[in-house]
């Protein structure tokens, strides 16, 4: 997502604004972005071991779906460090999916729960 963001920057020279980035900001804007990308997408492991847990299932997320993607967008904003907006999209969009396989993780692998265990026990 780097390069993406650093386009955007650089779109912005013309006859009258030349783009001369030094290297620590840029350093320091790569650093940053690394390390937001790199937790937010833990995400579905997070899901993955919360739902073993029973913690939360598949239905929960599936119904509070709305709310995720509002929480995610909000935390994109706040995680991605460029003003542009540019990164905040990069983040947003492939994390809305990761929430949705992070749905389907918790419906294969989450715990049942004892009404499901019973359904189960009646129809075999």
């Amino acid at each position: 997502m780097f390069p993406l963001t650093w386009k955007f920057f650089v779109s912005f020279t013309s006859d009258y604004l030349t783009f001369m980035p030094r290297i620590e900001p840029a350093f320091d804007l790569y650093i940053k972005m690394i390390l937001a990308f790199g937790l937010v997408f833990q995400m579905p492991t997070i899901v993955l071991f919360l739902a073993k847990m029973g913690v939360v299932t598949a239905r929960f997320l599936w119904r509070h779906t709305k709310y995720a993607i509002l929480i995610i967008v909000i935390v994109s904003a706040i995680v991605t460090p460029d003003g542009g907006g540019v990164s905040l999209v990069a983040m947003s969009i492939p994390l809305v999916f990761l929430y949705l396989f992070s749905i389907v993780l918790a419906w294969i692998f989450g715990k049942k729960r004892d009404k499901d265990i019973e359904a189960d026990e009646q129809e075999a």
